[in-house]
């Protein structure tokens, strides 16, 4: 560190020497440095989720040399002190920022070190009042006055569930570790001052560092792209690690630096980088480069272009580039958040009970105490109690139901019927099962997302795709220069031709084969059609760009063009343009395209633009609006000027950049042509919206697209069945507008609302408690013109308005993660264009029609199984804990355990765990008639499996069992003691094996092995457990007849009960079976 201090002092006395940047830019970056670029903030350090994008870094930087296992982060916040930089090629940071110590870039998933794991994990477990109130029951057994039994019985139960989660958390942990120790040890190549190559760690890359990063390989830091290898002497990168997106990305180098014989001549300029301070903002960045050279100074302004961000992957040749930022500066780890944990519905309900247990418990004790007789000690009799009666309170309830959560993960991850299906988030895949509300994307949803040119209108007559022969046809002619320059053919020419300039398209060649990238799947589709008329995107890079056309003679004409600027396109805009120059021509024009909405206010007066896009829309066709504008050169040499301005100012530089074009080019267009594009709905979406419907499962559709075009959507997919009533919500602008059309809306019946965007932000404005009303008793809704914003917005209103109902919200782009991550279960499709909703998602499926596998068979088993699982977890507690009860009052309210040590450990661990926990694998029907019958899912919303009266009922039977068992024992035993624990204990475990047969509705070869293995086990036990039991007795025929007298009155009359129940009353699973 010492040693790049000094290279910093040298340089900056040797630029003394040197001519240097003019007083006034000095000045500027200062004022800036000194008002703007330092923020101060607190940073908590928490685990994130392990990928790419969780590189979270230690601060200290002498950790960063250190090898071996990482340290984890702290567990208490930090002061961090955000700086802008400038860097210098060959000396690191310079000036002011010379003796800051920036971040490491180290790689840190890690949860905890090898001194905090075990407390940090038993902080965790024990943060939650059920296992803080088990530990404190445990460690009063080492109070003599209290002590019931053998300590086991306490710390037994306690000490499966802590290792269990030991193990969890310790395997989880390792794993991370390893991936980080990967990512730390990844070897790059580092370019010294002299412009030799060096092997550098990622660990030890610094701020300042000029690094080499070769094709496929990962991004280590955030570097400013100083030179590529690619011919097009463009970089494109792959940021789906980042945003989520697998389309391409072009990134541009410093003109400068990438004009340089080779990479060697960078060390040795004298150039300064000057970077912002670090910021979220993965779509932005502002900076400046100075290259001072003979006396004279060049500047240049930096975006986010020159820019590749940590963990994006190199796709096209080889890049140079010198880091900016490092470890939890960069934007990939400053966009790691910690998303909310969810917990599920039946979590929830699960709890509650277990809070009625806990108060059940007090009650039964302090009853206990009072029968007893009060006096001077009556507290330690109230401890005892409630240490006897703690079996009440499942400890392994929660273990049981985490474990079978995995279960049904990993189940549903392989079924064959919805390949490549990904859960994410494990912890809820209950909540899949009580859906209401399916909030669903269109685009790439609803839709494949699979572009198709399908019209195009020039104001006085359309061609549909049957007519594009002709289209070729007249362009041919026009290219030919047979035509009037003012001639229809000539205008489709301009259209055609714009369409085949005006995009971000880029062809790669590769085997002989051509494709595009591009950041849209409709820029793909406009392109593909002008070549099937006759005008091919022949090449492209960063300047030109050249077109191939065929002429009537099979000739070929190539057309080159001067790329001068290009405006992309922004959800903000909702536009793109671009300024090229004719090179044969020496022509410069404008072209534009981009949404009705804002290019209706740009071109010139016309009468058919509004009119077509409507019908457009209503053919369920996506439109655009292409525009054109020739420049002249004062007008083009009076943009740059202001342009260029707008790009060297530091604050507000995107801003300041759209109003110079917007005040200066986007005025007075001549309106080309509109053209449709046709988005194809998603395979066997119709028959599974229907099947949703069915279900009891309201769909609603929320999407940014035109409000006609919604309509068309809707219709043609079903989600508007035709007795549906469509009410189109009007204009709304103030409060009386909101109101006359909610009242408008109340007085209709069997209604599908479409609603825009515009008019819900007024009615939540004032009416949010009567739009929730209003749009939930309508059977399907539309939200069109929706903002990402807007579509969380409806999310969080239904979970408000409509609790405990679940809410379900699918989609498949990254405008839809808000909503997705908002929804009590998030469903992302791994699209072909974007993975970040895939990744945001709790649950992540191929396409549209898998979400009825996934909700009406896996959602309905996950739930009715967890209700399984906990109603018999909570039943084995009861059930000891009544006998307990009645042992106590018999024997004159002593509080000492029935059972002894070993016993009650094995009882709810070897002998009844596996039976028990084998309910995972039961199915009330069969997966083709959950999905053949659609209307069984409805019930489950009731949440009848689990709810008080199930509660209650379990509660009887576990105190009819509990209560027959012990009397029976009582009644039956001639003189030894030893004879009631024997007789009791073995059918209490019969008991509970019979009961779980009894439950099972379809029986798997896993319940059976479980049944044997349990009961042979306790029969083993019978044997070797001398001290527990009278071997002599336990094998002769009267153990047995006794066991099975007291286990038949305990049983039997229930088997009769659920025999005669489901003769005259069968539930709705046991008809269609």
């Amino acid at each position: 560190m010492g040693k790049k201090k000094k290279g910093a002092d040298e340089c900056s006395s040797s630029s003394s020497q040197k001519p240097g940047p003019s007083t006034s830019d000095d000045f500027s970056v200062s004022f800036v440095k000194a008002e703007e670029d330092v923020d101060v903030v607190t940073t908590n350090i928490k685990d994130k989720t392990a990928s790419l994008k969780s590189n979270a870094t230690h601060f200290s930087a002498a950790s960063a040399a250190k090898g071996g296992m990482l340290c984890c982060r702290s567990l208490f916040s930090r002061r961090r002190v955000l700086h802008s930089r400038t860097v210098r090629v060959g000396y690191g940071p310079v000036g002011h920022d010379a003796n800051v110590t920036f971040s490491p870039n180290t790689v840190c998933n890690q949860k905890y070190n090898i001194f905090s794991f075990v407390p940090i994990v038993l902080f965790q477990q024990f943060k939650f009042f059920l296992n803080l109130y088990f530990l404190l029951m445990a460690c009063s057994q080492f109070i003599p006055a209290i002590q019931i039994g053998a300590p086991i019985t306490y710390w037994g139960p306690l000490g499966f569930v802590l290792t269990i989660t030991l193990i969890r958390e310790a395997f989880d942990d390792f794993v991370r570790y390893l991936r980080d120790r990967d990512l730390n040890s990844e070897k790059y190549e580092k370019l010294t001052r002299d412009g030799t190559r060096v092997e550098i760690r990622s660990a030890d890359i610094e701020v300042g560092d000029v690094i080499i990063m070769h094709k496929d390989r990962r991004v280590p830091a955030d570097v400013v792209l100083l030179r590529t290898t690619d011919k097009s002497g463009a970089c494109f990168i792959r940021t789906d690690q980042l945003d989520g997106e697998t389309d391409w990305k072009l990134r541009i180098p410093v003109p400068h630096t990438q004009h340089l014989p080779n990479e060697a001549d960078i060390m040795e300029l004298n150039c300064e980088v000057y970077a912002e301070k670090p910021q979220k903002d993965i779509h932005a960045f502002v900076g400046t480069l100075k290259i001072t050279a003979d006396d004279t100074v060049q500047d240049g302004s930096l975006n986010v272009e020159n820019v590749l961000w940590a963990n994006t992957v190199v796709a096209s040749g080889t890049a140079v580039g010198i880091v900016v930022y490092t470890g939890r500066e960069t934007r990939s780890v400053m966009n790691t958040t910690l998303p909310e944990s969810k917990v599920g519905l039946l979590d929830l309900e699960v709890n509650n009970l277990t809070k009625l247990l806990f108060i059940f418990v007090l009650m039964l004790s302090s009853v206990m105490v009072v029968m007893k007789g009060l006096d001077n000690l009556w507290y330690r009799y109230l401890m005892r109690f409630i240490l006897l009666f703690s079996y009440i309170i499942p400890i392994s309830l929660r273990v049981n139901l985490d474990m079978a959560k995995l279960f049904y993960s990993w189940q549903i991850g392989r079924d064959k019927h919805i390949p490549e299906t990904v859960i994410r988030s494990s912890t809820i895949p209950e909540e899949l099962g009580r859906i209401s509300f399916l909030l669903s994307d269109k685009t790439g949803t609803l839709t494949k997302n699979e572009m198709h040119f399908k019209k195009i209108h020039l104001g006085t007559v359309a061609f549909s795709s049957d007519a594009f022969e002709e289209v070729g046809q007249h362009v041919k002619s026009a290219y030919a220069g047979r035509l009037a320059k003012h001639s229809f053919s000539a205008k489709l020419q301009n259209a055609v031709e714009a369409i085949a300039l005006c995009h971000n398209v880029t062809p790669i060649f590769e085997n002989g084969e051509t494709s595009y990238q591009a950041a849209s799947p409709d820029e793909v589709a406009l392109v593909k059609w002008t070549e099937t008329v006759g005008v091919r995107l022949a090449n492209r890079d960063l300047h030109s760009m050249s077109l191939s056309v065929q002429l009537p003679n099979g000739s070929t004409l190539t057309k080159q063009f001067q790329i001068l600027h290009v405006f992309p396109f922004t959800s903000e805009t909702k536009r793109m343009g671009i300024i090229v120059k004719d090179e044969t021509t020496d022509e410069v024009t404008l072209l534009m395209k981009g949404a009705d909405t804002v290019m209706s206010g740009m071109v010139q007066y016309n009468d058919w633009l509004d009119e077509e896009c409507s019908n457009m829309a209503r053919e369920g066709l996506r439109t655009l609006v292409v525009a054109r504008k020739p420049l002249s050169v004062g007008e083009l040499e009076a943009f740059e000027r202001a342009y260029h301005a707008a790009k060297m100012s530091i604050s507000d530089r995107s801003q300041n950049m759209t109003n110079v074009v917007n005040r200066m080019l986007e005025r007075d267009l001549q309106l080309l042509c509109l053209t449709g594009v046709e988005d194809r709905l998603q395979d066997q979406v119709t028959t599974s919206l229907e099947l949703l419907r069915n279900a009891g499962i309201k769909i609603w559709m929320l999407t940014g697209d035109k409000l006609e075009t919604a309509i068309c959507i809707a219709k043609s997919s079903g989600l508007f069945s035709r007795s549906d009533n469509i009410h189109v919500f009007g204009n709304v602008h103030n409060r009386t507008d909101a109101h006359n059309e909610l009242n408008n809306l109340r007085r209709k019946t069997d209604v599908a609302l479409v609603m825009p965007g515009s008019a819900l932000n007024v009615c939540l404005q004032y009416y949010e408690a009567e739009v929730a009303e209003l749009v939930c008793a309508c059977t399907a809704v539309v939200c069109c013109r929706c903002s990402p914003e807007q579509k969380a917005q409806i999310v969080q209103l239904l979970r408000k308005y409509r609790a405990p109902l679940r809410v379900a919200a699918i989609g498949d782009g990254g405008n839809d993660v808000s909503m997705i991550q908002a929804a009590h279960a998030g469903i992302g499709i791994d699209a072909n264009e974007g993975k970040q909703a895939s990744l945001a998602a709790d649950f992540s499926i191929t396409q549209f029609s898998h979400v009825c596998r996934l909700l009406l068979v896996h959602g309905r088993f996950c739930y009715k199984r967890s209700c399984a699982l906990s109603q018999f977890v909570m039943h084995r507690g009861l059930i000891i804990s009544t006998m307990q009860a009645i042992f106590s009052c018999v024997f004159y309210f002593a509080s000492v355990s029935l059972y002894q040590g070993v016993l009650m450990v094995a009882y709810s661990t070897c002998y009844t765990m596996l039976p028990v926990f084998s309910l995972v694998v039961d199915r009330d029907v069969t997966a083709t008639n959950a999905l053949t019958y659609p209307e069984l899912y409805k019930e489950l919303g009731k949440g009848r499996s689990l709810s008080y009266k199930t509660f209650c009922i379990w509660v009887l039977i576990s105190l009819y069992q509990g209560a027959v068992i012990m009397y029976g024992a009582l009644l039956v035993f001639d003189a030894d003691f030893i004879h009631v624990v024997s007789i009791s204990f073995s059918a209490l475990i019969v008991t509970e094996l019979i009961m779980v047969a009894m439950t099972v509705h379809t029986w798997h070869w896993a319940m059976l092995l479980a049944q044997a293995l349990s009961l042979g086990l306790y029969m083993i036990s019978l044997i070797l457990f001398d001290q527990y039991f009278d071997r002599q007795f336990v094998l002769s025929w009267v153990f047995i007849s006794k066991t099975t007298a007291i286990t038949a009155v305990s049983c039997l009359p229930l088997y009769i009960v659920k025999a005669l129940r489901r003769k005259f009353s069968p539930p709705s699973y046991a008809k269609v079976n």
